[in-house]
């Protein structure tokens, strides 16, 4: 038996990327790579969701589902953004307290 997982994916990845896209210009100052680091945070906050097709997982949601998901993943945006610009800050002062 020949099985495909090419259509398997993680209902989130997309959803996360999106937003992580959607807010970036009111982060001016993130790099890609801090970009990806917010997706990486973020993916890992929220619980995977495997699925083949996003759109049978929305249509078999209540309300009630859809919205738990809008506010987990505001929730997971949000820290992810803050952990990264944190971490970034951090680093940036600890840099120029080795120059000095």
């Amino acid at each position: 038996m020949i099985s495909n997982f090419e259509q398997v994916h993680n209902h989130y990845e997309r959803l996360v990327f999106e937003e992580v896209v959607r807010r970036a210009p009111r982060h001016p100052g993130f790099t890609p790579d801090m970009l990806a680091d917010v997706a990486c945070v973020a993916l890992n906050r929220l619980p995977a969701r495997y699925v083949r097709h996003d759109v049978d997982l929305m249509f078999y949601l209540t309300e009630q589902e859809r919205h738990a998901i809008e506010q987990s993943m505001a929730a997971a945006m949000d820290y992810a953004f803050a952990l990264v610009s944190s971490r970034s800050a951090k680093g940036t002062a600890a840099a120029a307290a080795s120059v000095n």
